[in-house]
Order: structure tokens, then sequence, then C-alpha cells
């Protein structure tokens, strides 16, 4: 097998939008638009900021991103110690070689390109040649370079900020050092400059804002921010002076320039820190995007100046570690992660994701939070299992999750995209353990969640009460490692840490039977339609019991570390296994086998099949993404065979990552394993061609397509061509008289031309002898509609008669052709169109040649035989039709 999955093919992934890297941000002049850039691992995104929808993905890099600057032409990224310049949002032109340290700014000035590294080189390129023009050295303990920007209106003057807080104004064109700020005793972060001219805002490391006029070397005025180091400064451009300060924590404060003091601010705005903040020129609305893997849009039209929210594409700040697919058309799939909250992100487009935000412990003390509660205070756990139903959630929640270290689950209401008001916990007397599985009635209107206890309760999903538990006290003597509830709620399964598999009877809660596991169960899934129960052990391996019989029925090994997850495919063929060994593994469930095995370059966390079939998704370690895998099955055949025990899969790209990949020659041994269809499957059987249905159903119709498509008036004679009357050189023009030529070529036909036959005519007379019609039957198949209508005209003089060649010879040698095609069962439907013309063509020559009659009637026996076995198959087919349609099953 060829490496890879031969089941899974990579498509893309979902959720991804922003790292820590400062975002880049360009006007298209002809487009009239700006244009926002953000960093996401090896690649960068490319938005329009009027949707924050996404215009480009570029190509991959062989490191992450440090930094992204742009100027109106070129987007100018470092990975490592490597400057690139991308073209059109997409493809490297030009790299930039000379840093031997990690590249940590970027500022693009005209033709000139400045960048600097961590090792204190600051290098001035030639941007279309590549070539150094400039470089500096500093040295890192007097000054090391922090920040960098070019103020307005200085030509070839680069701003240089140092974590020892002096600041240094160089000419990069004459290499010169023009002026030295001592600075203000904290290193500079940012530099940035404001609109009036002259005017730099200066970011420090102990949160001090300070405007300084870098002319006259003087403070204008400063500001304290308490938020720790100040991470982006960004200034107001459409009218109000108005300075926002990002910081550490997520929040953002906006200062009135003006008056001097704080206008408002804007807590949480992330959830990390705030990697940059931009004003649109002339517009209000901010934008920032942070590592919370967020970027957001605000916009100013509140009172007093505050800013509301008003675009925003935000993923998993934290790696997601549960994901299901929510409803039955598999668009949409639920999402918990590391950082608390739940999140559905859709398949077709990104602006049908819905946040349902972050748990919290009491709603109503939320809303108290701004009365002294923190905000980390009320926040819950992260989701460590969840179920969800869409049969009535416009009813009531349908979604319950259940959080790490707690006890009582939550309920979540997709619609609204709320948490629901529900706390799902048993009594006060049985309040003990944490919840570890959860599962919702196929109705919706029932939970069953199990605990660490062993208990086993069930809750009513409108009313939030409490209605009972499995067993007398507990359902299980060790924690509860799996729940699930079959189509009809008549039986209730739950999996616990003493090695048993407990059938319930859902209504009375009463025990009906057990099964003893050969190690303990890590998880549990029911697929309800075809009732298998998928259980995963904790020495590896996994288990299939029939829930009619209560008997394992298949059991796989293979995963060399911890089974996190596993799926069903839609018609419960299929079993979808991720393991800490790094591999996704399906397992064929009527062959019981290994059909399918690849490696990933991260541990999978979580897997779902969609309820369609056509997208495997995951998720990975220590990766915010949501991967998406589409199905090759259902694009075309794909060849599945057992794979051995000892085969050793390959790594697969994930998704999203696209690699250089060099164009490779294929040999014709990696096609060795591919599977190639026979001409023909069975003798018994018969084969349609693979033409066009117009090749033999209009065969039968010429005349009236004729007729049809005859022109309604005759073609005109063009007009003359003009020409001129040859002339006698001289002085005196005089026109030569014409010369009399003589006919030599005649206009008559010879009798040899008459007598030529096409080579169609002429392989079927040689084919007569060698009983091997497989060449002017391959010569007949390329022909058009009245192509065959002509060779099959003239298979006589005329259309009937003799031919002086033995013409007359080539009718029965048509009628073993059509009798070696019915024989064969292949070519069916054209053998049968072209007896139908030869016979409407020839059937006055066939009734006066006894030859041509006998063979006819040997074809006519075939005919009928071959026609009665079809009957019986058509009849067969029809009856079993008619009786499973109507037969009450």
């Amino acid at each position: 097998m060829p490496g890879g999955s031969s089941l899974f093919s990579g498509f893309r992934v979902l959720a991804l939008y922003s790292n820590h890297v400062p975002h880049a941000l360009r006007f298209h002049k002809k487009h009239r638009e700006f244009y926002l850039l953000t960093a996401a691992g090896k690649c960068f995104h490319t938005y329009n900021v009027n949707k924050l929808g996404i215009v480009s993905v570029s190509n991959s890099l062989s490191d992450d991103i440090n930094v992204l600057a742009a100027d109106r032409m070129l987007v100018f990224v470092a990975a490592g110690r490597l400057v690139s310049a991308f073209a059109r949002n997409k493809e490297v032109v030009m790299c930039y070689h000379g840093h031997e340290q990690e590249v940590r700014l970027l500022l693009p000035l005209g033709d000139q390109l400045v960048s600097a590294d961590a090792g204190g080189d600051v290098i001035v390129w030639d941007v279309q040649g590549g070539d150094i023009y400039l470089r500096l050295h500093f040295d890192s303990a007097s000054f090391s370079v922090s920040a960098m920007m070019h103020p307005s209106t200085y030509l070839n003057k680069v701003l240089l900020g140092s974590s020892q807080g002096a600041l240094q104004l160089w000419n990069i064109k004459t290499s010169k050092l023009l002026f030295t700020f001592p600075g203000w005793a904290a290193g500079v972060t940012v530099l940035q400059q404001s609109p009036a001219v002259d005017v730099v805002g200066v970011g420090t490391a102990t949160g001090r804002i300070i405007i300084h006029n870098i002319r006259l070397d003087e403070t204008l005025m400063s500001f304290t921010q308490d938020w720790g180091p100040i991470s982006s400064l960004a200034f107001r451009t459409d009218g109000p002076p108005i300075l926002a300060s990002g910081s550490p924590q997520g929040h953002i404060a906006f200062w009135d320039l003006e008056r001097r003091h704080l206008v408002t601010q804007q807590r949480h705005a992330h959830n990390t820190a705030i990697a940059a903040a931009t004003f649109l020129h002339g517009e209000p609305l901010l934008i920032t995007n942070g590592a919370d893997n967020a970027i957001k849009v605000w916009i100013f039209d509140q009172e007093g100046g505050g800013a509301r929210l008003l675009r925003c594409r935000q993923g998993h700040s934290a790696p997601p570690t549960t994901i299901r697919h929510h409803g039955n058309d598999g668009k949409n799939i639920l999402s918990a992660g590391q950082d608390g909250t739940l999140q559905s992100f859709s398949t077709v487009h990104e602006r049908f994701n819905k946040s349902l935000g972050h748990g919290s412990i009491n709603k109503k003390k939320e809303k108290k939070k701004k009365k002294g509660l923190t905000f980390e205070h009320l926040r819950l756990p992260a989701i460590t299992a969840l179920s969800s139903v869409a049969a009535r959630q416009s009813d009531w929640d349908g979604i319950v999750a259940c959080h790490r270290g707690r006890l009582a689950t939550t309920t979540w209401n997709y619609q609204r995209c709320t948490m629901g008001d529900h706390h799902l916990q048993p009594p006060k007397e049985h309040r003990t353990g944490i919840a570890t599985a959860v599962d919702i009635t196929s109705c919706g209107n029932f939970a069953v969640i199990g605990s660490s206890s062993g208990r086993v309760d069930v809750y009513n999903l409108q009313s939030g009460l409490h209605r009972g538990g499995l067993g007398a006290e507990r359902a299980h003597s060790g924690a509860v490692r799996g729940v699930a509830t079959e189509t009809l709620n008549q039986m209730t399964f739950t999996a616990g840490s003493d090695w048993l598999l407990k059938f319930w009877r859902f209504k009375t809660r009463k025990q009906e039977g057990e099964l003893k596991l050969p190690a303990a169960p890590a998880s549990m899934m029911l697929h309800r339609d075809s009732g298998m129960l998928a259980l995963a052990l904790d020495d590896f391996t996994l288990l299939v019991v029939d829930i009619e019989t209560r008997r394992i029925v298949r059991k796989f090994a293979g995963h060399q570390g911890n089974i996190n997850d596993m799926t069903f495919s839609p018609d419960g063929r299929w079993l979808v296994t991720v393991a800490m060994d790094c591999t996704i593994r399906t397992w064929d469930l009527p062959s019981g086998s290994l059909v399918d095995c690849f490696l990933v370059a991260m541990a999978p966390t979580s897997v779902s099949l969609s309820p369609t079939g056509d997208f495997l998704v995951t998720t990975h370690v220590d990766s915010l993404g949501v991967y998406l895998w589409t199905n090759k099955s259902l694009c075309g055949p794909v060849g599945l065979r057992p794979l051995p025990a000892d085969f050793l899969p390959t790594e697969e790209t994930l998704p999203g990552v696209t690699a250089d990949a060099s164009e490779q020659e294929v040999t014709s041994e990696d096609f060795d394993d591919a599977y190639e269809s026979a001409e023909q499957l069975g003798a018994e059987l018969v084969t349609l061609s693979l033409l066009p249905e117009s090749r033999w159903k209009s065969l039968m119709h010429l005349d009236t397509i004729k007729r049809r498509n005859k022109p309604t008036a005759p073609p005109s004679a063009p007009p003359s061509a003009p020409f001129f009357l040859p002339t006698v050189t001289g002085l005196t023009p005089r026109f030569t008289s014409p010369v009399a030529t003589e006919e030599t070529q005649s206009r008559l036909l010879g009798s040899s031309l008459l007598t030529q036959r096409s080579e169609f005519l002429s392989d079927l007379q040689a084919a007569l002898q060698t009983s091997c019609f497989d060449r002017p039957l391959s010569l007949l198949k390329d022909c058009g509609p009245a192509a065959v209508s002509v060779e099959i005209t003239c298979l006589t003089s005329l259309g009937g008669g003799a031919t002086p060649g033995g013409g007359a010879s080539l009718l029965p040698a048509f009628i073993q052709m059509i009798d070696s095609m019915l024989a064969s069962g292949r070519d069916f439907d054209l053998a049968q169109g072209y007896l139908a013309l030869f016979l409407k063509v020839h059937l006055r020559s066939l009734s006066q040649d006894p030859v041509a009659m006998a063979a006819l009637l040997g074809l006519s026996n075939r005919l009928e035989a071959g026609w009665a076995e079809l009957r019986t198959s058509f009849d067969q087919s029809m009856c079993l039709l008619s009786y499973a349609k109507s037969a009450l099953l």
C-alpha cells in the first residue's frame, strides 16, 4: 500500500486565526479596502477588514513565523534567521540571508527593509536585489534593540529603542548616529508614530506611556498603566485625540491626549496579552489580535468614548480536548478546550461559527462580579466530556458537559449560545466524587451521568430535576468510565473501573445483566443504529459488544498507547480510533481487521466522524486548530485491504500545513497494487459499452435527423474574386493572348476507384478468416452515427446487390461479428443498435441470400436464448423489489 492513508485525506484546519505575533495592516488602493495579516504557525492568513473573511493563505515556511510586516506591494516575514518577501500574499519572491540569530523586528522603509535580530545586528536590505546595504552591530549589554520605527517626514531616519531605556536616531543612508535620547529608566517595548509630526509614543516595561517630541527632545505628557508592560500603542486618526494601550493581561486602556486622563478601559478584550492594536486610518475602528487565537474589530460609537465589539474571529485559546458533531447534517462541530470555553465551528463558512462562552459557577453571581468578585473566581474549569442532541434544543437545553474536578454538570443551549440554568448534581447525601461520563437520550428528555464514586444518575433536562439512580446505592464499585442509552430508551449501558459492563432497564433502573471485561475500560461509545458498543480498555485493546446478544463480537489490538477517543462511521461499518501513539486507525467490523492506519506529527486527543460520513475531525496535543480530513470513499472507489500485524504506518501531513513537495517521478511500482476491473466479470453477464447513448440510439432515426437539419435555403454562390489581366513586358502596355490548355485528365472515375473498400470493410473481410472481430468492431466504435450508417450501407454495392470484389460475402461476415458480440456478452447495447440498422438497410438483400439467411437464423436463436435469461433475471429482481415494498417486515 502506498504511504499515508488510503481512506482519509487532509482537507483544511478550522478555528486557527492568530498567535502571539503582532498583525500587519495593508491598504489596497485599487480595491480601496484594508487587509489584515496574521501569523498562524508557518504561514500567514490575509483577511479583509470589512467582513473578516479570509482572502488567502500563504505558502508554508520551514520555521514558525516570528515577525510580520507589510508595505504597499510586499509582505515581509521573518522565520528564524531567514527573512522572506511574499508577493500576492501567497508566494515567496525573495529571501534575505545574513542574520546569525533569530530575527525579532522588521521595518519596511521605501525600497529598503530594516531588520534586527536577537544578537544585536541591524541590517538594511535592498528590497529588490536582496543585497545588504548597511549592517550595524549593537552590544546587547549596553543597547539591546527592542523597538523600531520610522518617524514621519524624517527622510532615511530610523528611531531605535532599547531594553535598557535609551533611544537612538540613525540615518541609514549615511550610517550616522544623529542623536541619543537618554530614556526614562525603563526598557522600551513599543515605539509608535502619532498623527502629529515629530511626536512619538513610547511604551515602557514598567507600564509608563510617554508622549515625546523627538525634534525638541521634550516630553509632552505621560501616563501610567497598572497592568504591567505596554504591549502595543495606537493613535486614533479620525478626530478625537485618543491613544489606545494594550497590556499582557488582555486589557485595553483609552487615554484622552487633550484632557490628559483615562477615558475608558476595555477589560478582558483578549484572554492573553494584546499582541498588537491598530486604528484604521480615518475610521473609528480598532483592530486587535492576541495569543488567544482571536482577531477582534472594535467600533467607537458608545457614549463617553467607549468601544464595542463589531466583528470577531475567535478559536480556542488553549488546545481543544473534546469534539463532537452536533445535529444530523454534519455541518457543525462542538468543541471544548482547555481554556474552559465551548464553541461551535461550521464546516461551511466561518460566519456560522458560534461561541457558547465560558461556564460560570453561578450566573446570578456573575452579574455581581463588578462588585468585588474576581472574573477567574466565577469561571468553571475545562470540560472533560460532553453529549449533545438536537431533538428538543428549541424547547430546552440540549447539551450536557462534565467539568474537570467537579461533580455538578452544566447544561448549554445551542440556539441561544449560552450556558443553561441547570447544574445537575445528585442529592446532598450522595454528593461525592466528580462527574466522569455523560450521555443524553435520543429523545432529548433525559441525561445519564456517571461519577467517580460509582453512581449513575438520571436527570430531566427540561426541569433539571433528579429522577433517580441506577442500582441501590452505586452502579459500580469503582469509577464509572462510560454511559450510553440505546435508541428506544429501553436499556442503559454502563462501564466501570471494576472491569464490568452492566446492562440496565432504563425505566425500572434495575440491572438485567453484566459482562466481565478482560481489563478496565477507559471509554465507551455506542452506535445506536447498529447496536454495536465499543470499549477502549486500559491495556490498549478494543472490544466491540453486540447489545442484543450481550457478547463480545470483535476484539482489536494494535495501539501502543492510551486510546484517547473513538467514533463510528454512520453505517456502523468502521470504527476509527486515536491514541497517544500518534496513530489514527480504522477498523472494519464485518471483516474484523485493520484497514487503514497513518501517523500524525502530534498525538490526537479527540475524533469525530460526521453523520454524513464526509469529514473526519480531529484535535491534537499542543494545537489550537480543529483539523478536517475528507473521506476518499465518497469521492471514488477505495480499495481497502486488511493490514498485516507488523504494518508500519507512515506520517500524514496535518491539514492546513503544506510541505514543500517537489515533483517526483511516478513509476509503475506505485501502481502494482492498484485494482483493475476486468472487461467481463462473468460469462453469464452482459456488459454495456461505455459509449454515449447517442452513438446507438440515433441509428434508427438518421433520416428524421437529416430532415430536421436540412437547410431552409440553398447555399449561395460566393462572389467572384477580382482578377487582373496579364500584360506583356515592354514600353507599350499590351495584354497577353490567352494560351489554350488541353485537358489531359479525364473527369470520369475509373472502375478501380469504385471497387475500393474502407478500412472497416477490409478488416471485416480479413476477420472472416480468423473469426476475430475485435479490429473491425473497434473501428466501428470510433465512428459517429452517420459514419456507421455509411459503413453498414456499403456492405453491398449501393445498399444491395453484389459487388465486383465479392462484396455480397460481407453480409454474413457482419452477421458473424454481431453473433460474436452477443456470445461474449460485451457491448450488448451496440450489438442491438447495429443489428437493427443492418436489418433495416439490407432486409431485401438478405432475403435473396441463402447463406445470410442461415446465419440470421442462428443469430435469432442466440438472441431468444439471451433475452430469456435476461427476462428471468428481471422478473426475479422485480418480484424481490415488490415484496420488499409491500411486505410487513
